[in-house]
């Protein structure tokens, strides 16, 4: 199974990257209703900032939006070896 963000649902029950127990999101239209630019911005500015890379990615694959990985997740840039 992919590395899906799992939110805690005791604090904040309407998170939109709720997902029911077979791993599906339950706001699915809240996701497919949105514009790639408004999705960059909430995965970069917005509540999905906190997210790793991973899940970022395993998110935008989900909602068939993989053009915007690049977009969305930084490339981590190691620092030289001395």
């Amino acid at each position: 199974m992919p590395d899906y963000y799992r939110p805690d649902l005791g604090t904040n029950p309407d998170d939109p990257f709720a997902r029911d127990s077979e791993g599906k999101l339950v706001r699915r239209s809240y996701w497919l209703d949105m514009m790639d630019q408004s999705l960059v911005m909430l995965f970069t500015q917005g509540i999905g900032v906190h997210l790793t890379n991973d899940q970022k990615r395993a998110h935008l694959a989900d909602i068939k939006r993989e053009h915007l990985i690049d977009a969305v997740c930084p490339i981590d840039i190691l620092p030289p070896e001395d």
